[in-house]
């Protein structure tokens, strides 16, 4: 089972008036759709899965918004592929490893790229950036 590859099919940002006070930010990502997708691998042929999914990034109050859609292509055994596909079918259902994997594959990716969208917007980072802080020196004893 490997992930290989990760591609953003739609980027939309949205700058509104800004307004005073405190900003909140809510990052969400879902998956909307599994489908089979058959992956050229050299002179080979393999079953694979396309993941697509939708991550989207609200300020509130209302003063942006960045939404990033796009597939993360996984591979597998293709017994695995069809049990994967069925249980999407069946109920929306993936086994918790593969959908952690999948998820925080995407998570990564949209991150990174709504760090870069939010900066070109000039709206507040959706991630919180590390922040170097000064020590206090302390007092000598005497």
């Amino acid at each position: 089972m490997a992930i290989v590859g990760i591609n953003l099919t739609k980027i939309n940002a949205e700058k509104k008036e800004a307004k005073g006070g405190k900003v909140s930010i809510n990052n969400n990502i879902s998956i909307k759709n599994v489908e089979e997708k058959d992956l050229s691998l050299g002179a080979s042929k393999q079953k694979g899965l396309r993941f697509n999914f939708l991550f989207k990034c609200e300020y509130a109050p209302e003063v942006g918004s960045i939404n990033l859609e796009g597939s993360v292509m996984f591979l597998a055994d293709a017994d695995k592929i069809k049990a994967i596909k069925e249980g999407w079918d069946k109920g929306k259902n993936v086994a918790p490893e593969i959908m952690e994997s999948v998820l925080n594959s995407a998570l990564n990716r949209c991150n990174i790229e709504a760090i870069k969208i939010s900066q070109d917007m000039n709206l507040p980072s959706p991630v919180p950036m590390p922040r170097l802080q000064r020590k206090q020196a302390k007092k000598a004893a005497k």
